[in-house]
Formats: C-alpha cells, structure tokens, sequence
C-alpha cells in the first residue's frame, strides 16, 4: 500500500520488504529491529532514555555481520545529523553502518557484506 500524500512506499514497507526477504534467504541469520523511532507518551520516552535508548540508534541489526541498516524511504526523507553520528561511530568501530533509501539498496548493501 502506498502512502497517498507520496507515490513512494512508507519506510516501513520498505523495511518490512526488506526484513521479509532477508528471513525468507537467510532463515539461520538473526536479523531484528530496534524500535526507537515511535512517538512515545512524554512518561515513556524518558524511561526508555534511563534504560538506555539512545537516539539516532539505525533500524536495523545483523549481529552476525555487525551490520547496521538505517531505512529510509526511496523519496521524501531525510537522515537526521544524529543518525549521521551514530553510523560514523559504528563504522570507525569496525561495524558496517548504511543508510538505505529503500528495500533494493538494503538487499544490495548485505549482498556487498555477505552476499546474497
């Protein structure tokens, strides 16, 4: 389903694209979402922050790779400075961190990591 004020699919399609490609190829490999990006009632959000959620923290991780996706939609998004800071720090700690605008660049992303 389409987003009707874009023509492009929501990141979650595409996430959710992605995440049921990647499960279907690679059954064994874990594959999770950290869910940081929901709005969250004021009370909520700052117990997540005292547990330790940490803004701009990428979609999703393949822990067996060290591989960090951060989803985007193919058109009408942006990635905030934050989610920038964080994908150079993991990757100047040997993780590999990318930003993906949409389920086809994430699937070539993990191709160029592990194949696919």
């Amino acid at each position: 389903m389409l987003n009707k004020k874009n023509s492009a699919p929501t990141e979650d399609q595409e996430q959710i694209t992605f995440v049921n490609c990647f499960r279907a190829k690679y059954k064994e490999i874990l594959i999770f979402h950290i869910p940081n990006g929901e709005f969250r009632h004021k009370s909520t959000a700052k117990k997540l922050k005292t547990l330790g959620v940490v803004s701009g923290i990428p979609d999703l991780f393949i822990p067996e790779y060290n591989l960090w996706i951060e989803m985007k939609r193919t058109k009408g998004s942006s990635t905030s400075d934050k989610q920038k800071e964080i994908i150079l720090y993991l990757n100047s700690i040997g993780h590999k961190a990318v930003i993906c605008k949409g389920y086809k660049e994430a699937i070539m992303a993990v191709e160029s990591v592990i194949g696919w």
